[in-house]
């Protein structure tokens, strides 16, 4: 014991001496949220069939956190929660999957990640998607002034996809409005029409609604990822003397999958793998704009995923798009079970990879839990701005943990959804998680898993929730559904 506490304090004093050395106070924030990645889709997290050379060195640099959660495992909600500090399913408009013509689900005037870090200085933008509605009216308009958008909610600039590449419209907006439309082509939007009809179909790749008009303004689905690195270093660049924070939230690996001609054929598990390379790239290129400009070690650099990960066959390429035939061994989600849409860890779990020379050790791994829900009052409290009482309700400040201070705790608690204000939910606690009854079901390819009423396991002995133990354990199983009933009744959970 008395051997225990000593290395222990060896490494607080270590950490100590080392988080001393001239990090600055106020880093540049560089946050980078990738789409549809998987706990395993990376080197760092045990890939081989793919190559992830800019992400490992992430890791090797900095920390890898292993539990680490996105509180859903659908896109929308993850990224309301993440920029809004509030669990989505408090807010019908950002608790589910929006279409790309939905009004702003963020509140205007609120107390936003962009928003707290603008009070505390910063230069603020977004590049990449957005899928978080815009305008105020009930469908948006693209062809004028488009507002409220990431303006209204603290960005200082934006150059978005709006929802999704297999969502329409197939347009850019930069700040205000779609980038190179003709207003003489209006843009007009349909979404009766369902993907694969007729009328689905732009560039020859089938859509989720109908889009005529725009042809302008039509994004190259093989040059979106360099669209984004570029506007990406531009916004960097221009903000160099800092301090800012830019939200870079990648298209790849999210369907429609066309990678760039370089990346095809490069990995061994398909298109899919080919556009894990493309999200690598991405991420090497803003790293060495950092590294040039000299900023590489004033900077936190976080990169993460909105949900798990999954084998669809959705693209224009339907045989090599991303089925278990073409992964050739290759499994996103490592050894957790379920995939995106669902309530098991391989629905929400995350890699999760941090970076800020001088105050997180390299090459150290975390096994905190938190939730990027929690990011909202984090790097506020790492910038030094207040939160008001009454903002960010579900948002835990896990600097400590995020820092990768040794034994920092991350949370207590957790909840998990799917999509939608009512459920499914999941809570976990400690080593323990339960899935309330109808939890853990998702229709579609690869999504299919049992569904009993309630499901608990025991994560630290059974990490692949293969045994469930509600029936032995029916006072655990009571104790975490009332704590998910309290925390939903409460309206609140921030300390």
């Amino acid at each position: 014991m008395k051997l225990r506490l000593l290395l222990l304090c060896c490494a607080v004093a270590s950490f100590a001496a080392y988080a001393m050395n001239a990090a600055p106070a106020r880093p540049h924030i560089l946050f980078i949220l990738a789409d549809d990645i998987g706990y395993g889709d990376l080197g760092c997290y045990g890939a081989t069939q793919v190559k992830t050379p800019h992400l490992d060195r992430l890791a090797r640099e900095g920390c890898r956190f292993t539990d680490v959660h996105a509180t859903a495992s659908v896109c929308t909600p993850t990224r309301y929660a993440l920029l809004s500090g509030q669990y989505a399913w408090r807010h019908q408009p950002g608790s589910h999957i929006l279409p790309g013509d939905a009004p702003l689900s963020l509140r205007p005037g609120s107390a936003t990640l962009p928003a707290l870090l603008k009070k505390a200085g910063y230069a603020t933008g977004i590049v990449g998607k957005w899928h978080l509605g815009l305008g105020d009216a009930p469908k948006t308009d693209y062809n004028g002034e488009i507002r409220p958008g990431p303006l209204e909610v603290g960005f200082d600039y934006a150059f978005i996809l709006p929802a999704t590449g297999d969502r329409v419209p197939c347009v850019f907006v930069e700040n205000h409005r779609v980038v190179g439309l003709d207003p003489s082509d209006p843009i007009a939007l349909d979404y009766s029409v369902k993907r694969g009809d007729p009328g689905s179909f732009v560039q020859d790749i089938p859509r989720i609604g109908k889009m005529t008009g725009g042809k302008s303004a039509l994004w190259k689905d093989p040059d979106i990822a360099d669209t984004f690195v570029e506007k990406a270093v531009d916004f960097i660049e221009q903000h160099q003397a800092g301090p800012f924070f830019l939200y870079l939230a990648t298209h790849d690996i999210h369907v429609p999958r066309v990678p760039h001609p370089r990346f095809k054929g490069t990995s061994q598990s398909g298109v899919r793998g080919d556009a894990i390379h493309s999200l690598d790239w991405t991420v090497g290129q803003v790293l060495a704009a950092l590294e040039r400009l000299k900023l590489a070690d004033r900077t936190l650099v976080i990169f993460t995923s909105d949900n798990g990960g999954v084998l669809d066959t959705n693209g224009p390429d339907t045989v090599n798009s991303g089925t278990k035939e073409t992964a050739n061994g290759h499994v996103p989600n490592g050894p957790l079970r379920g995939t995106k849409g669902t309530l098991f860890e391989g629905g929400h779990r995350e890699p999760f990879l941090a970076r800020w020379p001088g105050r997180i050790r390299p090459g150290t791994t975390s096994d905190a839990l938190f939730g990027l829900v929690d990011m909202v009052a984090t790097l506020a409290a790492l910038t030094g701005v207040a939160l008001p009482a009454d903002a960010v309700p579900d948002s835990f400040n896990v600097l400590p943990a995020l820092l990768g201070e040794p034994g920092a705790p991350g949370r207590d608690h957790l909840i998990f959804q799917v999509g939608g204000t009512n459920g499914p939910f999941a809570v976990r606690q400690g080593q323990w998680k339960y899935i309330a009854s109808g939890g853990g079901k998702k229709t579609g390819q690869a999504r299919v898993t049992n569904v009993v009423s309630g499901q608990l396991f025991d994560l630290a002995k059974d990490l692949g929730e293969t045994n469930n133990l509600a029936t032995q354990y029916p006072d655990k199983v009571k104790e975490l559904g009332a704590l998910l009933a309290r925390v939903r009744k409460q309206g609140r959970s921030r300390p």
